[in-house]
């Protein structure tokens, strides 16, 4: 926002706001103390879609950080009989769409499409898939991808 724009007081708090995290758990572990982004682009620059997509890149790898090598991370979409995906991606479309790639329990193929204002997702530990041998970790190749995508301006985070 420049100083010649209007802004309601909400957007005006809003902006002064952003970017900024606070969590507190009750072990005292330092969960929630990384980085606020994981690109350096300002947050002006960005859609609703490439905010809420940064910040839930952030949020699952916390919570992959926590897991043991028997469990992988799922959602669990609440308000919905949408059930559990086991996250196998993750992307975006500007301005306010996001998409989530994944397999439900059975082993379906699963996709949600959903807009940012109805985002309200659970984040679980499943066990992980007996076939494989080590637990899959989606959390840290989504945070890369966004890196590169910031370094490559051409390149779309998807």
């Amino acid at each position: 926002m420049t100083d010649t724009e209007i802004a309601t007081t909400a957007e005006a708090y809003e902006a002064t706001a952003l970017p900024r995290r606070l969590e507190a758990h009750t072990d005292d572990s330092p969960r929630g103390v990384r980085d606020d982004c994981v690109t350096d682009r300002p947050v002006a620059h960005k859609s609703a879609a490439e905010w809420a997509y940064e910040r839930l890149v952030l949020y699952i790898r916390d919570f992959e950080a926590d897991l043991d090598n028997a469990h992988e991370v799922a959602m669990g979409f609440t308000g919905s009989q949408a059930g559990v995906m086991r996250i196998e991606g993750m992307g975006f479309f500007d301005p306010d769409i996001l998409t989530f790639y994944g397999t439900d329990p059975q082993g379906g193929r699963s996709q949600l499409v959903q807009h940012v204002s109805q985002l309200n997702v659970m984040l679980r530990a499943l066990p992980k898939l007996v076939e494989t041998e080590a637990p899959r970790r989606i959390g840290f190749r989504l945070a890369q991808k966004l890196e590169d995508a910031a370094r490559d301006p051409v390149e779309e985070a998807t």
